[in-house]
């Protein structure tokens, strides 16, 4: 799931949440707004069985996709749109 939260000025708070456990291991979310820097933003459990992060950003469009152990890639499928080369969130 993918929170949008407008902040003051230009800039929004976009929140990316996942399953606690799924899947199990530390989980990052990288994209164009952190360089694909991968550990840059990593999910953090949360007492609702979930796990987040959040990234503030300006207008625009950004790609992005998680990784988790292993090297593991995946998408999510509450991305404004997703293609071969992950998702991508419009804000």
């Amino acid at each position: 799931m993918i929170k949008r939260n407008k902040l003051f000025g230009n800039k929004t708070r976009v929140t990316f949440c996942l399953p606690v456990n799924q899947p199990a291991g530390p989980v990052s979310v990288v994209g164009t707004f952190n360089g694909w820097e991968p550990g840059a933003h990593e999910l953090k459990p949360r007492r609702d069985g979930t796990r987040t992060v959040s990234v503030t950003v300006p207008p625009g469009n950004y790609q992005f996709r998680y990784l988790a152990t292993d090297g593991h890639w995946f998408d999510d499928e509450s991305a404004d749109s997703v293609g071969p080369h992950g998702g991508e969130i419009r804000v």
